[in-house]
């Protein structure tokens, strides 16, 4: 059985009856943890195991795990720095704040490998235009440039721990003061602005073969009536067509405020899956859940399979073994030197 194109979530700390049953089905293809899936690392490591053990291919294990406000793990984890802290790092030295980047990536995805987590929506590629809370920090810079700069150093860190990443959130939310958890955001600037500016750093890791990007649930008239999340203009013609992009696009959180002018449930994932979409997340509601695996998708699109195939790691350190790496040491003394932002969550229950 291949992966199917629907990942969705779990309330609990292990695996129940519900759980083992929903994710079974054909259509399911990965499991989103939050931080109330999580206790300590070694029960991490029982719980992922156990998701694995129902398929095989195994489900994807995925969780938001950025750092700074953004990190769903924290006792038993390294804290790590927002990326806006990385972007200040980077103006006083580019050199030490690519180390820094490159450390903060290669930490993440080796302790989250670790204990057997397959993927972290990460790095955000939007910009910090100063206007949206939501992104905020949460961005490297406001400079497209240095953010493909961190960005990059990110990604080669989180694959040399042997994790794909994936940037986020396609074309840019940074331009925007709405947050899509609540509201449709709507940028009102044309194809050629996010050209020139925000969709940069997505169409320079695009060409370097990125693994996966993350729609934004996001409106701009001008380009197209439909959300970029349902939108064959955005996802089919600019960003696989125009940009050239290979790699497995996800759709944000189907059950986002953002995305409910689409439809019920299974319209909104019918209509991201035909837009462009290789997998469609539906978290936090499982009644949704069901109803979206219910109505049925072919599972056996060759195309999409490989491309989500990337995102089954290859080797990982057993806990003990990082703890006691030079590299582990080395990537956490830099880390610490950095400045800490306040100890904030963000919408600690859905996805970021």
């Amino acid at each position: 059985m291949g992966l199917g194109p629907v990942m969705t979530d779990m309330a609990g700390v292990e695996l129940d009856a519900a759980d083992r049953e929903l994710f079974a089905h054909p259509a399911v293809g990965g499991v989103i943890l939050f931080s109330r899936n999580y206790v300590d690392p070694a029960q991490l490591e029982r719980l992922t195991r156990a998701i694995h053990a129902l398929r095989s291919p195994h489900l994807l294990v995925a969780v938001d795990h950025e750092g700074g406000r953004v990190q769903r793990f924290r006792d038993g984890f390294t804290r790590l720095p927002a990326a806006g802290l990385l972007g200040k790092a980077y103006e006083r030295s580019p050199a030490q704040g690519l180390r820094l980047a490159a450390h903060a990536g290669w930490l993440m995805a080796a302790e989250l490998r670790s204990c057997g987590v397959d993927m972290s929506f990460a790095p955000v590629l939007d910009l910090d235009r100063g206007n949206s809370q939501v992104i905020g920090d949460r961005a490297y810079h406001h400079r497209a440039d240095v953010v493909t700069t961190l960005a990059r150093a990110t990604v080669h860190g989180m694959r040399d721990a042997g994790m794909a990443a994936v940037g986020k959130h396609f074309p840019g939310h940074g331009g925007v003061a709405d947050d899509s958890h609540a509201t449709l955001p709507v940028d009102c600037r044309d194809l050629a602005s996010f050209r020139i500016e925000d969709m940069l750093p997505f169409e320079r890791l695009a060409a370097d073969g990125l693994p996966g990007l993350m729609t934004a649930h996001l409106m701009v008239p001008a380009v197209d009536a439909q959300p970029v999340s349902f939108s064959r203009r955005w996802l089919t013609q600019v960003l696989r067509r125009e940009l050239g992009y290979q790699g497995a696009v996800f759709s944000d959180d189907l059950c986002m405020h953002g995305a409910h002018g689409a439809g019920t449930p299974p319209q909104r994932a019918q209509a991201a899956l035909q837009a462009g979409c290789d997998m469609v997340l539906v978290c936090n509601d499982r009644d949704a859940a069901q109803a979206v695996i219910d109505a049925g998708y072919s599972t056996g699109d060759a195309v999409r399979a490989s491309r989500l195939a990337r995102f089954h790691p290859r080797g990982v350190l057993a806990r003990a073994e990082l703890e006691a790496s030079e590299h582990y040491a080395r990537a956490r003394a830099a880390l610490a030197d950095l400045d800490r932002a306040p100890e904030l969550d963000l919408h600690d229950d859905n996805p970021a």
